[in-house]
């Protein structure tokens, strides 16, 4: 779906049951993260489905099975596919309420489409970057806390001399990481929005800074659900894969949201 030069790749689950006439988009994070949220987004997806919810769950520009390279997309390109994302659920669909759902950048870009439109149901941030500076400093920050092997280099992670930076695997270009840095949650309250939660694994404080700023807002809840949460860490179980207390507070949040 979405222009014919640059398409993007989507999966629509349709709802179980009785439908509710609404929707969500579900907005994946980057790199290792939105791989290993695969699992859980898929679990979200049939959880909403089951209460009535259209999903699609689809991959932004230069990921997954979307057309392009990632070197040659910026952030301000995924947040244009989140919009093409919104308009082909109601398309398909045949529905006219439609929220999003972002975890970690994911949330960080979904807010920012968000923020630009008025046409938005309710939108889900969950643990969320809070801002694309921030997010590229903690990338740095990770690649320098690695220790080397008597190999060399442990990942080839690090910044180039264009600016690009490689970590775990796959690389921001220096086009993306400054149109990332442009967005700030703090700065990006979507007004017109009329449902947010910003739903959370763990408490730090930027989340609650983020909380304070978003407080006064109507129609914004928070909500702590302790659940695993570095998704560049997988334990031995497994248990960041399938983060079921944050995944069910969510849908119950969207449950409570749609009753009369």
């Amino acid at each position: 779906f979405g222009p014919a030069e640059s398409p993007l790749y989507g999966v629509h689950q349709p709802p179980e049951g009785k439908a509710a006439d609404a929707g969500l988009v579900l907005c994946y994070p980057f790199g290792q993260e939105y791989m290993r949220a695969h699992r859980a987004y898929r679990q979200l997806a049939l959880l909403l489905t089951k209460i009535g919810f259209h999903v699609l769950r689809f991959d932004y520009r230069g990921t997954g099975d979307s057309s392009g390279d990632l070197g040659d997309v910026s952030a301000d390109d995924w947040v244009v596919d989140v919009g093409h994302a919104v308009q082909e659920l109601r398309d398909v669909a045949n529905i006219q309420r439609v929220g999003v759902v972002g975890l970690r950048l994911g949330a960080l870009i979904a807010a920012q489409a968000c923020r630009a439109r008025d046409d938005i149901d309710r939108m889900i941030l969950w643990d969320p970057v809070l801002s694309g500076g921030e997010y590229d400093a903690e990338l740095l920050a990770e690649i320098a806390a690695e220790h080397p092997t008597p190999h060399g280099p442990q990942s080839g992670n690090g910044e180039d001399a264009r600016g690009n930076l490689c970590y775990n695997g796959f690389v921001l270009s220096s086009a993306f990481r400054a149109s990332m840095k442009k967005f700030d949650l703090r700065s990006a309250i979507p007004q017109a929005v009329p449902r947010v939660l910003l739903a959370v694994s763990h408490e730090t404080q930027d989340f609650a800074e983020l909380r304070s700023a978003w407080n006064q807002r109507p129609g914004f809840r928070y909500l702590h659900a302790p659940a695993p949460h570095d998704w560049n860490f997988v334990d031995n179980f497994g248990g960041i894969l399938l983060p079921q207390a944050v995944i069910r507070a969510m849908v119950s949040w969207v449950e409570s949201t749609e009753r009369p």
